[in-house]
């Protein structure tokens, strides 16, 4: 695990104009433009950054850029570390906890904003709706998580969604 926390703090920068990264929860967005702006009589410059999936615009603080855990994009090489994670055969019976406490663990991973933990996430879920039904918030989850995963994956791979998913599933054929 001490790998993987190095690596994702390796990926945080500063960014310019045009830059791709990914904010947490929310997934991959362009920074659109620097802007300054007068709070309570102090300058402080943001980060305006377009989430590419949906259009939403987030300003962040540059200062803050470690705290809120904007990070630039995995790097390719760090794709079979992903898979990795996703091929992982977990042990531990799914049951043994409410849904709702799943949900706070899953929900608490995502925000992270590590791609490891958002591909945690996705194989837990993906592996337990095919042993069980999955609760309401169970299902979103499992589509946000698959969602950032796809997204992030395809950027860094410079591929389509499709093709993407394509290989994320054979993944799962050797764990079913």
């Amino acid at each position: 695990m001490a790998k993987k926390a190095q690596a994702q703090k390796q990926n945080l920068k500063s960014f310019q104009v045009g830059d791709l990264a990914v904010y947490p929860a929310h997934g991959v967005g362009r920074i659109e433009s620097i802007e300054s702006r007068t709070i309570n009589g102090d300058k402080h410059d943001f980060y305006i950054m377009k989430i590419l999936d949906n259009g939403m615009v987030i300003m962040i603080p540059t200062m803050n850029v470690e705290s809120v855990g904007l990070r630039e994009i995995i790097h390719e090489s760090e794709i079979p570390d992903i898979y990795s994670v996703l091929k992982q055969k977990k042990d531990e019976i799914f049951d043994n906890q409410t849904w709702n406490r799943r949900y706070k663990e899953y929900m608490d991973k995502i925000k992270t904003g590590s791609l490891y933990d958002v591909a945690e996430v996705f194989r837990d879920l993906f592996l337990l709706k095919l042993a069980k039904d999955l609760s309401f918030g169970e299902r979103k989850l499992l589509d946000t998580a698959k969602g950032l995963l796809l997204r992030e994956l395809c950027t860094a791979k410079n591929i389509d969604e499709n093709t993407m998913w394509d290989e994320i599933e054979s993944l799962f054929q050797t764990l079913q």
